[in-house]
């Protein structure tokens, strides 16, 4: 199991109005293509900032998985609705360590 951990700066101000437009239009094509861990709003450290965790069985699984989401008119459709939103944009990937709950 491979994580990535992708964090959404948002235009200040914005986070909640971001948040419900990708929860209504992004979160259903989205969760097609990876498995959804998590969703946190940043308080502290970088603010105005979103953080999903999303699942794949491996680094060559999200590979194939994310190009099929490129694929997918609605998500290529969606794209332009959440780049207003975007101040900057981070993915890292995290492996789990041998005694992790989450594996």
């Amino acid at each position: 199991m491979i994580y990535e951990m992708r964090t959404y700066q948002v235009q200040p101000g914005k986070a909640g109005e971001f948040l419900k437009m990708y929860e209504a239009s992004g979160l259903p094509i989205i969760t097609r293509y990876a498995r959804l861990i998590g969703c946190w709003v940043k308080e502290t450290g970088v603010l105005n900032s979103t953080v999903f965790i999303w699942a794949y069985d491996d680094f060559a699984h999200r590979t194939s998985q994310r190009a099929q989401l490129m694929q997918d008119a609605g998500w290529t459709a969606f794209i332009p609705k959440m780049l207003p939103y975007l101040v900057h944009q981070e993915s890292v990937f995290m492996n789990p360590a041998s005694f992790s709950p989450a594996k």
